[in-house]
C-alpha cells in the first residue's frame, strides 16, 4: 500500500527507531552503530537517503553540517540573561552569529517554547506585544492569556492582536472582556467590515511575541493544544519557532507597530544579514515570494524546503525546478498527514513536475508537520509563518526571519536531517502508478490553491 503513494516502506521508522536515531546524532557516534542497531530491529535501513554523502558521510564521526552548529549532547540551559530551566536537547538549539546580530534560539517542542515564553513572561519590566493567528483558552493559550492579564494589572503595558478567523470560538467572550478589565489592549486583526468586506479575507498569520525591547520569539507555533506533548501526548505538532535576542527585537517592535501599514524598507537579498522581513511593502505586495525565489536561483549546492502547504505558483515552481536541473540537492519536506485535505491533494498536483525535474520529496510521518523553514547553501536561512503557498505570498499577512545565517542554517539542517529520518520518500516510478482517482483529487485542490 505504501507503494502505491510513492512512500519508500524502508524509509519509515518507529517511535523507538527515531529515539535511536536521534540519540547518536546528538552523541555523534559512529554510523556503523546506527546500522548495528537497524539490523538488530529486524529492517535495512537507509537513513533518508543520506548514507554516504556529505551530509551523512558514512562511517566514521558525523561531521558538523556548518560553523558555530553544535549538538547538545545534554540537557542545557539556554544561553541568555533569563533563563528558562533545563531543556532537551532536541527540543532547542542555538545558533549564534559571528557579526553581533544577537542569538538565535531555535524550538521544535511546543512545551519548551511555552515554558521559555512564560519564563521570559515573568520578568517583564515594561511592555508586551503579542499577535496571534490561532490563540484558545485550554491548557496552552489559557495560562498565556493569564499571565497577559496579570502583567497588565501589574502596571505593564500590553497589546494583544489576535485574528478572529483562526481564533474563531476558541476564546469566550467572558474571557476577552476579562482581558480588557485587567488593562489588556485587545485588537481584533482586520475584523469583518460592510465597508470593506474583502479585506477580511486577508488573515492576520503572524506569530509574535516581543518583551520589553529585549526579547521576540516567532515562528509557526501557535498557542493552542495541539502543539503540546503534556496535552495531547505523541501526537503533537511538528513545528518550528525562534527566539530572538539583540537588533532584532527592534525589527520586530517595529512590525509590530506599524501594522497594519507597510513599511518602506528595501528587499534584503540573499547576502544580507538576518533581518524581519513582512510580506509587504509600500514598493512590493509579494516580499517574501520574491525573497524566497532570489535565493533560491542563487542555490549552488542545496537547497532544503520544509513546508506544511506545498502550493506553489508558477514562479516558484521554475525556481525550485531550476535549482534541482543546475545540480543543486532540492529536497522537500512536506506533511504525510495533514490538517487541510484540498491543501496536500493541491501539494500532489505539482509532484509530478517536481519529480520530473530532479527535486527529491519526503514526506514526514509520525504526526502532522506545521514547520516553515528553508535554507540555501551553507548561508542563507528562514524560519517563519509564511507557507510555500499562495494565501502566504500573496493575501495572508505574514513575518518571516531570513537572511544569510551559517550558524542559523547548520541547526536548521541537523533538524531538517533528523525529520527526514522519519519520513518516506516520494519515488517518481511508484508515484505514477498511485491510484485512479488521485489525478482527479489533485485537480479539485489545484483548482481550490487560491482559497487554500
Amino acid at each position: 500500500m505504501l507503494g502505491e503513494f510513492g512512500l519508500d516502506a524502508g524509509l519509515l521508522h518507529t517511535h523507538h527507531d527515531r529515539d535511536f536515531v536521534s540519540h547518536r546524532l546528538h552523541g555523534m557516534m559512529r554510523h556503523e552503530a546506527v546500522e548495528s542497531s537497524m539490523v538488530r530491529h529486524g529492517r535495512e535501513f537507509e537513513l533518508a537517503g543520506l548514507a554516504g554523502t556529505d551530509d551523512f558521510p558514512g562511517p566514521g564521526a558525523l561531521r558538523s553540517l556548518g560553523p558555530s552548529a553544535s549538538v547538545p549532547t545534554r540537557p542545557q540551559k539556554l544561553h541568555a540573561a533569563r533563563g528558562v530551566g533545563v531543556i532537551p536537547p532536541r527540543s532547542h538549539r542555538v545558533a549564534s552569529e559571528p557579526w553581533g546580530s544577537g542569538e538565535t534560539t531555535v524550538f521544535v517542542e511546543g512545551d519548551s517554547l511555552y515554558d521559555a515564553m512564560h519564563a521570559d513572561l515573568a520578568q517583564t519590566s515594561a511592555d508586551i506585544r503579542l499577535e496571534c493567528y490561532i490563540v484558545a483558552d485550554d491548557e496552552v493559550g489559557g495560562p498565556v492569556l493569564a499571565a497577559l492579564a496579570n502583567a497588565a494589572r501589574a502596571g505593564k503595558r500590553v497589546q494583544v492582536r489576535i485574528d478572529p478567523v483562526g481564533s474563531w470560538r476558541l476564546i469566550p467572550p467572558g474571557r476577552v472582556q476579562g482581558l480588557l478589565a485587567s488593562g489588556v489592549r485587545w485588537q481584533w486583526s482586520r475584523p469583518w467590515s460592510w465597508r470593506q468586506p474583502w479585506q477580511f479575507h486577508v488573515r492576520n498569520h503572524r506569530k509574535l511575541l516581543v518583551i520589553d525591547a529585549d526579547i521576540a520569539y516567532l515562528g509557526g507555533f501557535n498557542l493552542d493544544r495541539r502543539n503540546s506533548r503534556r496535552a495531547v501526548g505523541d501526537a503533537r505538532w511538528r513545528d518550528t519557532h525562534v527566539r530572538l535576542t539583540g537588533p532584532r527585537v527592534a525589527d520586530a517592535i517595529r512590525l509590530f507597530d506599524d501594522y497594519p501599514g507597510a513599511p518602506r524598507s528595501s528587499l534584503p537579498t540573499a547576502r544580507s544579514p538576518l533581518t524581519l522581513l513582512s510580506n509587504r511593502s509600500r514598493r512590493c505586495r509579494h516580499r517574501l515570494r520574491c525573497a524566497f525565489n532570489e535565493a533560491f536561483d542563487r542555490a549552488r549546492e542545496r537547497l532544503w524546503l520544509t513546508t506544511p502547504y506545498f502550493v506553489p505558483d508558477r514562479r516558484s515552481q521554475r525556481a525550485l525546478c531550476g535549482a534541482a536541473r543546475r545540480g543543486v540537492d532540492v529536497r522537500l519536506l512536506v506533511p504525510g498527514k495533514s490538517d487541510v485535505a484540498l491543501a496536500q491533494w493541491a501539494a500532489h498536483a505539482a509532484y509530478a513536475r517536481m519529480l520530473e525535474a530532479g527535486v527529491r520529496i519526503w514526506e514526514y510521518q509520525p504526526r502532522v508537520l506545521h514547520a516553515k523553514t528553508a535554507l540555501v547553501d551553507r548561508g542563507w536561512a528562514t524560519v517563519g509563518t509564511a507557507n510555500f503557498d499562495y494565501r502566504s505570498f500573496f493575501v495572508n499577512d505574514e513575518i518571516n526571519l531570513l537572511g544569510h545565517a551559517p550558524a542559523l542554517n547548520a541547526t536548521l539542517a541537523e533538524h531538517f536531517i533528523e525529520d527526514l529520518a522519519e519520513s518516506g520518500e516520494v519515488v517518481k516510478a511508484a508515484w505514477t502508478r498511485r491510484s485512479w482517482y488521485a489525478p482527479g483529487l489533485e485537480l479539485i485542490g489545484w483548482w481550490a490553491r487560491r482559497w487554500l
